[in-house]
């Protein structure tokens, strides 16, 4: 009885997925979209630099929350905005190191579909970012700057039904970087880059 059943799912799943395909493909085209996602950050770091003496570099996981704007130009191509927050706390050597980030993108990917509902991707972004670092115990010093954002990212996203998709990636991105000077006057470069997962959701809609 169980091998039949498991037969039975099998058919199923092979007769309702390719017609889940046709009735999408065969669907109005939609080629804007807004969303949502939420990132998380694997390995937030903060290399930085003193103009003497080695590098000292702090690492956080932490969360990230962000949105989309965006539009199919082609069947490959896509052009899409991204605002988001991100933050990260750390401490090192005697310093709690805190920093909050708002980085705005300009993403371009590159994706194919395959049986409409199914679509992996490559992208490549740049932007300016919005830096506060604030670092207190042995070194008192803050700053707050923008500085340019670049950002590279692979994924694939699922179209739930024609209106709703899915979004699954994986995305290197440097933040920027931060001019610190303590109370002795010694200056510090502090570069912010993160390896991030993410996830998010997108409504698409034609005009």
């Amino acid at each position: 009885m169980k091998r039949l059943f498991s037969i039975i799912t099998i058919v199923c799943g092979m007769v309702t997925v390719p017609t889940f395909a046709d009735e999408y493909s065969n669907s109005m085209a939609r080629d804007n979209y807004v969303g949502v996602r939420v990132h998380k950050n694997e390995n937030i770091a903060f290399g930085m630099e003193p103009e003497y003496g080695d590098v000292t570099t702090a690492r956080d996981d932490s969360f990230g929350f962000g949105i989309i704007v965006g539009n199919r130009l082609t069947d490959f191509l896509k052009i899409e905005f991204e605002s988001e927050y991100t933050y990260g706390n750390a401490q090192k050597y005697g310093n709690d190191l805190n920093f909050d980030i708002w980085a705005n993108m300009l993403n371009v990917y590159i994706y194919k579909q395959f049986g409409g509902a199914v679509e992996p991707y490559a992208g490549l972004g740049v932007g300016v970012s919005g830096l506060w670092g604030d670092v207190s115990g042995t070194n008192n010093m803050s700053d707050a700057t923008a500085d340019m954002s670049w950002s590279a990212m692979i994924g694939i996203n699922f179209a739930l039904n024609s209106r709703i998709d899915l979004n699954l990636g994986l995305k290197y991105q440097n933040y920027g970087d931060l001019e610190m000077t303590d109370i002795a006057g010694n200056h510090y470069n502090t570069e912010v880059d993160s390896t991030e997962f993410y996830i998010g959701a997108a409504y698409k809609f034609g005009l």
